[in-house]
This record gives C-alpha cells, structure tokens and sequence, in this order.
C-alpha cells in the first residue's frame, strides 16, 4: 500500500520556519477530509489607549507583589488513593534533574520568561508566561486557567518578561486579546489547559523584537528530557525569581493525558514554559508544554503535569499569532 509523509511546522528560534516528518499514513486514510478542529475562544481585553494605561496604572508595584498566586483559586478535581497506586510502577527515575532552583544560567530565557497579573472575579492574581516566537512577534503563551476559570475571562491581563525582585526590565505588556482552546473554554478540560495573549507595542516597539522569543513545537515525542520554568509565589517562594526544574516526563496515569516532571514549584508557576532541546548557556529551546497541575496526593504531589501540545494548542497558536 502506499504511504503518503505527513509533516508538521515547527516555529524555530528566531521565525524561522522547520517541516518535520511525521509517521506515513496509507493513502487511502490520508485522502480521507479530515475533521473539523473546533475554534479557540478569544476574549477583547486593553484595546484601546486609554483601556491600556488604566491597566498599566492599575498593576502597581505594591499589586503585583500581593497579587494572589493562581494554583491557590485554581483546584483540579481530585483522585482517589487507589487510583494513584495502580500507577506507581510508570514512574520513572530522571535524568539531568533538578527538583526547583533559582536560574542563574542566565541566556534568553531570563528575558522571554515572565510573570502574568490579571484580575480574577474581583481579586488580582498572578500566574507565569513565555514570549514565543510568532508572526506577529507579540504572542505569549500560557495556561488556560491563567486567561479563563471558572466560566469568567480574566481582566486588566499583563505581562511582565524578566521580572526580577518586584523589578520590570523590559515594561509591562498590555494584552489586547486573551485566547484558549475550545475544549478548556467549554469544560476546563485538563488536557488542553493551554492559553495565550496577543500583547500591545510598548513604546512602538513589539514583545518580541525587545526580548526575544523562543522556538514552540506540536506533536513531538513523549517521554523526552525537559526544562521548566515559572515563577512560583506561594511558600517556600515569593515570586521574586525565575525558577526551574528539569528531568525526564513521565504520562499522567490518572485523569489526564499529561505530561509529568518532578518539580516543587508552587502556586504562580502556572503557565511557565516546557522546553524542549534546552541549552543551559544560551538559555533557549522549543517550547512544548506549560506548567498546569499537581496533585495533592501521596506520591504525586512533587510532580508538575502540564498539557501536551497537539494539535489543538498548535491551532491556538497559529489564531494567536495571526491576530
């Protein structure tokens, strides 16, 4: 039978463009029309100039470093112990660990990676992001939970890359849209706990052409070795300093497809990127899941899972980027 190569784009470092072979398909499967991928949801935040500098006024220092850390607000459904038991045997040993440390690498991840402050249902709170990059090089991807919960779209939404002890080095982005997927918009649906923001020029200037933005890639293999980051805010930490962790994923066995990475970073590290290929003295790599979950259970509760990227992150992706 013959077998037609199917591909996939990866936005490299830098937007370039990279096509990957994927696993052939026979023939016959591939003319097939494939079926409809649902629309992300968006909502219209600081559009305006006046709507920007109100947001812009309204993140003080003083809000930003008391702005409630999201895993706090935001509570996965939970398990049952014999759920987790059943599992234990997938867990595997890491490789080039590390378990939660403050990044003194330094490299492009100090500046594509941020804090994200919004308001949620009358309260501030703070999650993390990543610059990425994106044809409209002002694209930042973060979790899903971090632009919608609980069936309410966040407001006066910002991004801050670089942010150091209460300090903001490269200015307070506005966004002028926040995306999610379909299924996490519809139903909060943990396996696509993904979202995203199209951020205003700040000074004439956009995101990425003042920081940088990293690689993002869909559909890659599982169980590979990964870098976290994020800013956890909640104790032992205080939001102050990027954070990593780094290991080989595991896949969820309980109530996800996710994937797992040992990693004690706290409520705030939600929405901080996953990379790929990182280079510790560069400080890039290809972006390829956010910080999502953990679960308060024995055994479990020093994993991070965080959604894989199919191929409905990469359509929220390409809507964000197009925007």
């Amino acid at each position: 039978m013959r077998r037609s190569p199917r591909t996939m784009t990866l936005a490299a470092l830098g937007g370039a463009a990279l096509t990957l072979p994927l696993l052939a398909v026979p023939a016959a499967q591939a003319a097939t029309a494939p079926t409809p991928v649902p629309s992300p949801s968006a909502r219209a935040q600081a559009t305006g100039g006046a709507e920007q500098q109100r947001v812009l006024r309204f993140w003080t220092r003083q809000r930003m470093a008391s702005a409630t850390p999201m895993e706090k607000l935001f509570k996965p459904k939970g398990v049952d112990l014999a759920a987790v038991r059943r599992g234990l045997a997938k867990l595997v040993p890491m490789s080039v660990p590390n378990g939660g440390a403050a990044w003194t690498g330094g490299g492009a991840v100090t500046k594509t990676a941020g804090r994200v402050f919004f308001t949620y249902q009358g309260r501030t709170a703070s999650c993390s992001g990543d610059a990425v990059t994106s044809t409209n090089k002002s694209t930042v991807v973060t979790a899903g939970h971090c632009v919608k919960l609980d069936g309410a779209w966040h407001t006066d939404w910002v991004f801050v890359p670089g942010y150091k002890d209460g300090d903001r080095p490269y200015g307070t982005w506005t966004a002028s849209k926040t995306l999610s997927t379909p299924q996490w918009t519809a139903s909060e649906d943990l396996n696509y706990d993904v979202g995203a923001a199209v951020v205003n020029p700040v000074d004439g200037k956009k995101l990425v052409d003042t920081v940088g933005g990293q690689g993002i890639a869909f559909n890659q293999a599982r169980g590979q070795s990964m870098y976290a980051f994020g800013y956890p805010a909640a104790a032992p930490y205080d939001g102050s300093k990027l954070t990593y962790c780094s290991g080989t994923v595991i896949d969820d066995f309980l109530q996800s497809s996710d994937l797992g990475l040992r990693c004690d970073m706290t409520g705030g590290s939600s929405g901080g990127p996953w990379f790929l290929n990182f280079g510790e003295s560069a400080g890039t790599g290809i972006q390829n899941s956010v910080n999502s979950f953990k679960y308060n259970l024995p055994f479990l509760s020093d994993y991070m899972f965080g959604p894989y990227f199919g191929t409905d992150a990469q359509n929220l992706y390409n809507t964000a980027q197009s925007s």
